[in-house]
C-alpha cells in the first residue's frame, strides 16, 4: 500500500503528467464528439434518405462497429451516399480509435504511470540502523571493482543515481542503490552520511568538487576520497574539502613504470607484512633459465621461497618440477635481508640497451609513466599519435617520435629495436590488442606491459602476448579499500589479489597436501597465522589449525571457489 501510494503521489504531482493527462482528456472529448456527429448524421441518412428509423442506441452501435472496423453487418446501408458514408466512418475509426488512441494513451498515461513505478520502487532513503557504509556516488568503471571487495569484506555500502530508470535496473541486479542527486544535501541526509565510513566522489572533477562540499554541508567531519582526472585538480578538490585526492591516470603510469624488473635492480617487492617481502623478478638473463624450482636451490641458498609464477600475465602455482623459463616471472617471499642479497645475486650490469624503455601513448598515463622511469633513470623513448600533445610531453622523454605506432618504421625510428620493454598507455584497448601482436612479432624476445580500459578484454591482451596487464578501475578500487582499511595499496596483477581469511572448516587438521587447495582452487597459500606465530610459505606436510588465518595469492573467483568447494 505504501508502495502505490508513493507512486501514486509521483505520479499525479508532476507537471508533465498534468499536462499529458489533460491533453489526453481533451482527446477523448473530441473522439467522443466525433462518435456524436456521426450517430447524428447516420439517423439523418436513414430517416431522410432511406426511409427507416432506427433507435438512438441503434446508431451508436452502428457507429462504433463501423468505427471500429467490426461491422457485424445487421445495419447496413441500402444506398450509394450511405456506403460513402461508411465509407468515412471506417477511415476515421481506424484513424482515431485503432491508432491516434492507442498511442495517445501510451505517451499519456502509460508511459508516465510506468516511470511513476520505476520512481516508486528505487529506495530513496536508507534504513534507520545503517551505518559504517560507503557512499559511492557514481556507477562508473571503478564501481563494480569496489563493490565486489566491500562484500568480501562484508561492508555495507550504497550507490547514488540519478536517473530513476538506471537506478531500477541496478535495483533489479541487486546493488545497493539510491535514487538522488548528488548534489542535493538532502540525498546524502537520507543516506545517513554522518554515521557513514566514507564517501567516495567518482564524478568527473567539477562535479566532485561541488559533492565535497555539499557533503561537508551535511556531515563536517565524514572522509571524503576524490577521483581526480586532472593533475591541476587536486588542489581544488583538497580545498573543497577531500581528506584524499586520487590522480589515478598518473597512479596508473606509476604503477606501469613500476612493473619493471630490468638491469640491475631485477627484484621487484609488490608487497610486505609481517617483516616479510613478496617480490616478483625476471628469469631471463639468470644463472636459473632453464632449470626446473627443485634444480634452482633458491630456498637452501638464499631462504627465499618461490610462491607462484607470472606466465603471460596469469599467476600459477608452482610445484619441485616446475621450468623456470625466459618468459616467466616467479614470484617469492622473504626476509628484506633476504631479499637484497638476492637481489645482488641475479643482478647484473645492464647490457646495452637493457635499461631502454619504449613507451607508446603520451597522455596522461603515458607521461606519468615516462616521468616514474626517468626517476629509475632509465631511458625513455615515447611514441605518440597526436601532434599537438607535443608541447604538453615536452623533454620528459629522451626521444619524442611523433606518428602512427601501427606504421614500423615510426616503430623502428621510435627505438623499438634499441628497447627490452614496451608499455604500451593508450586509452584504447583495441589498439593496445594490436600493437601487443606487432610488436611481439616484431621482437619475440620484448617484454610487454599493457594498459587496458575495460576487464572484458584482458584474455585477449594476454592472448596477444602481453606480460603484464593493469587498469584503472582496478586501481581505484583497490586505492579506496586501502584507505579503509588504513593500509597500503598492493598493485599485483589484473584480478589478481592477497587475501586473508579464517582456515575454512572442511580442512582443518589436514596437511597441506591433504586439503589439496592449489590444485581444487588456483589460489596460492602464501602464510598460515596461528596463535601469534605466522608460517610463511607453508611446507607439504604443514597441518592446518583449528583457529588461524589464511593468507592467500588469487582472484576473487578463485577465492570463491575455496569458499564453496571448503567453507
Amino acid at each position: 500500500m505504501k508502495f502505490l501510494v508513493s507512486q501514486i503521489t509521483y505520479f499525479v504531482n508532476r507537471r508533465e503528467t498534468r499536462r499529458n493527462i489533460s491533453g489526453l482528456v481533451k482527446y477523448l472529448i473530441f473522439l467522443c464528439s466525433i462518435i456524436f456527429l456521426f450517430t447524428v448524421i447516420f439517423h439523418f441518412l436513414m430517416v431522410y434518405h432511406e426511409q427507416r428509423e432506427f433507435s438512438w442506441f441503434s446508431g451508436l452501435y452502428w457507429t462504433l462497429t463501423v468505427m471500429t472496423t467490426l461491422g457485424f453487418g445487421d445495419i447496413t446501408f441500402n444506398s450509394d451516399l450511405g456506403r460513402i458514408f461508411s465509407v468515412v466512418v471506417l477511415i476515421s475509426g481506424v484513424i482515431l480509435l485503432l491508432i491516434m488512441l492507442p498511442f495517445t494513451f501510451i505517451q499519456s498515461f502509460y508511459a508516465p504511470w510506468l516511470e511513476a513505478q520505476l520512481h516508486a520502487g528505487c529506495p530513496r532513503e536508507v534504513p534507520a540502523e545503517t551505518n559504517g557504509h560507503v557512499i559511492i556516488c557514481k556507477y562508473d568503471t571503478i564501481a563494480p571493482n569496489l563493490i565486489r571487495k566491500l562484500n568480501q569484506k562484508g561492508i555495507p555500502y550504497f550507490v547514488i543515481e540519478a536517473d530513476a530508470r538506471a537506478a531500477a535496473d541496478l535495483h533489479h541486479e541487486g546493488i545497493s542503490v539510491i535514487h538522488g542527486n548528488v548534489e542535493s544535501v538532502s540525498t546524502y541526509k537520507n543516506l545517513s552520511v554522518g554515521t557513514a565510513r566514507l564517501v567516495f566522489a567518482n564524478d568527473v572533477d567539477t562535479v566532485n568538487s561541488n559533492i565535497i562540499l555539499t557533503v561537508r554541508e551535511a556531515a563536517p567531519d565524514i572522509p571524503i576520497v576524490a577521483v581526480a582526472e586532472a593533475e591541476d585538480s587536486i588542489d581544488i578538490l583538497e580545498l573543497s574539502g577531500a581528506n584524499h585526492v586520487l590522480p589515478l591516470k598518473t597512479l596508473l603510469g606509476e604503477k606501469l613504470a613500476g612493473r619493471i624488473n630490468i638491469g640491475k635492480e631485477r627484484v621487484n617487492v609488490i608487497n610486505t607484512f609481517n617483516g616479510w617481502n613478496v617480490f616478483e623478478f625476471s628469469i631471463q638473463d639468470t644463472i636459473y633459465s632453464g632449470m626446473r624450482l627443485s634444480e634452482s636451490n633458491l630456498r637452501q641458498n638464499t631462504g627465499i621461497s618461490i610462491i607462484g609464477l607470472w606466465e603471460r600475465g596469469i599467476l600459477t602455482p608452482v610445484g619441485p618440477d616446475t621450468i623456470l623459463t625466459d618468459t616467466c616471472v616467479p614470484v617469492g617471499v622473504g626476509t628484506p635481508e633476504q631479499v637484497e642479497i638476492f637481489n645482488r645475486k641475479i643482478s647484473n650490469d645492464p647490457a646495452p640497451n637493457s635499461e631502454a624503455v619504449l613507451l607508446i601513448g603520451g597522455g596522461k598515463v603515458g607521461r606519468a609513466a615516462a616521468r616514474e622511469l626517468k626517476k629509475q633513470n632509465r631511458r625513455v623513448f615515447l611514441v605518440e599519435a597526436k601532434g599537438e600533445l607535443r608541447e604538453v610531453i615536452g623533454d620528459v622523454p629522451d626521444r619524442l617520435t611523433i606518428g602512427d605506432a601501427s606504421d614500423r618504421h615510426i616503430l623502428e625510428k621510435g627505438g623499438l629495436n634499441e628497447a627490452s620493454l614496451v608499455i604500451l598507455s593508450t586509452n584504447q584497448d583495441d589498439v593496445n590488442i594490436y600493437l601487443t601482436i606487432y610488436c611481439r612479432r616484431l621482437n619475440p624476445d620484448l617484454k610487454i606491459i599493457s594498459r587496458i580500459t575495460h576487464s572484458r578484454n584482458l584474455e585477449a591482451v594476454h592472448r596477444a602476448g602481453a606480460d603484464f596487464v593493469l587498469s584503472y578501475s582496478p586501481l581505484g578500487a583497490e586505492s579506496v579499500m586501502s584507505l579503509i582499511e588504513k593500509r597500503e595499496p598492493v598493485i599485483l596483477g589484473e584480478g589478481v589479489e592477497f587475501f586473508s581469511v579464517d582456515v575454512p572448516p572442511k580442512i582443518k587438521g589436514k596437511t597441506l597436501a591433504e586439503s589439496d587447495i592449489g590444485a581444487l582452487s588456483g589460489l596460492i597459500v602464501l602464510a598460515v597465522e596461528s596463535e601469534g606465530e605466522i608460517f610463511i610459505n607453508p611446507a607439504p606436510d604443514f597441518r592446518f589449525p583449528e583457529a588461524g588465518m589464511l593468507n592467500v595469492l588469487g582472484t576473487g573467483e578463485q577465492l570463491a571457489k575455496l569458499n564453496e568447494l571448503f567453507g
